[in-house]
């Protein structure tokens, strides 16, 4: 017995569960496929009557649009990647807000990648990012793997490295010297009177450095190193809160220097719990600035960084190279942000 075949019509839309292509959308619609290409893609070309009939069928069908195949032949995939080594706590939000804002009212997509502080999994990321074609790529940090830093330049797409500063960026790099954080945390603490130390990091590179320019400076003034704890990343109260029960098991320190707001606060608590008053008997130092610091009790003493002129710089420079002529001269971009040190009263000293 012969088949029966059923032909679609306008009055039938396609099934669920076969891929719907711009055909079945113009079909739904009354239009012809280029008609639909051109609502989606250049809208002010098409009266206002027919942007609404072909806008109700993609809602019917369930359409989506291969934007892949539209960069290939525009050379542009309207997509940045952002790579950060974690969204356990804020820090990196307001840079990742100012920089998504800028993209997406130019029409970028930002897709996000987490590198957990690992240069294995950042060099992996990487290689599937860039099987994606992206237009850019945004990465926190300036400490990547040999083969990650070849893979980059060979890509020929603009590259940003952000919340640091090199002398040898891939491309482009925004930020501030964690190096200075160090030394003028350890000045401003030194001139305070403070003379015996606890640190508490994670093992974040960038932390880590600012927490060895920290011991170096101590030594230029021959103040005894600090005891030092480093914990697994990433940031959380409770690292904050082991790390300074470790720091007790050696010394009591008059002042306990942390690597972010996050572990700061966690040596509040633990603190507290110990009945050690803060900072009657112990002062806290924290980076970053978080909201969370300046509503904590005491408020924690701290370093600020400017997150989101960090994302509207990144932003505004791939806009930049974005719109500019294929063979037009790459200006060089190095821009520090700087960073403040904010005195709270976690570091107020007090009277004998």
């Amino acid at each position: 017995m012969a088949k029966k075949i059923i032909a679609k019509t306008a009055a039938q839309p396609v099934s669920m569960s076969e891929s719907v292509t711009l055909i079945d959308v113009a079909r739904l619609a009354g239009v012809a496929p280029m008609t639909v290409s051109r609502v989606l893609n250049r809208p002010e070309l098409v009266r206002s009557d027919t942007q609404r009939k072909v806008m109700e069928a993609v809602r019917a069908t369930g359409y989506v649009p291969n934007l892949l195949a539209g960069s290939l032949a525009s050379s542009k995939s309207k997509l940045v990647a952002i790579l950060l080594p974690t969204i356990a706590n804020s820090i990196f939000s307001d840079t990742v807000q100012a920089m998504m804002d800028g993209l997406t009212t130019s029409g970028y997509q930002t897709l996000l990648g987490l590198t957990a502080y690992s240069r294995e999994r950042e060099e992996a990321l990487v290689e599937a990012i860039l099987g994606r074609r992206p237009d850019g790529i945004v990465m926190a940090g300036t400490s990547h793997s040999d083969a990650t830093r070849e893979r980059l330049t060979k890509a020929r797409i603009p590259v940003v490295e952000i919340w640091d500063l090199t002398d040898k960026p891939i491309d482009m790099v925004i930020g501030f010297s964690h190096e200075d954080v160090g030394a003028q945390v350890a000045r401003h603490l030194l001139d305070k009177g403070y003379r015996r130390f606890g640190m508490v990091s994670i093992d974040d590179p960038r932390g880590l450095r600012r927490c060895e320019r920290f011991k170096a400076e101590l030594a230029k003034h021959r103040v005894a190193a600090p005891v030092f704890e480093v914990l697994p990343a990433p940031a959380t109260f409770q690292a904050g809160r082991e790390g300074f029960s470790r720091l007790l098991e050696q010394q009591t320190p008059e002042i306990v220097v942390c690597s972010s707001d996050t572990l700061a606060l966690g040596v509040l608590a633990e603190a507290g719990s110990r009945g050690i008053s803060v900072p009657r008997d112990l002062a806290v130092m924290g980076f970053g600035d978080l909201s969370s610091a300046a509503y904590a009790f005491p408020a924690i003493s701290t370093v600020r960084v400017d997150g989101a002129r960090i994302g509207k710089e990144a932003a505004r420079a791939l806009l930049e190279r974005f719109n500019a002529a294929p063979d037009a001269p790459k200006s060089p971009v190095h821009i520090d942000t700087g960073f403040t040190i904010v005195e709270r009263q976690s570091t107020q000293r007090q009277e004998a």
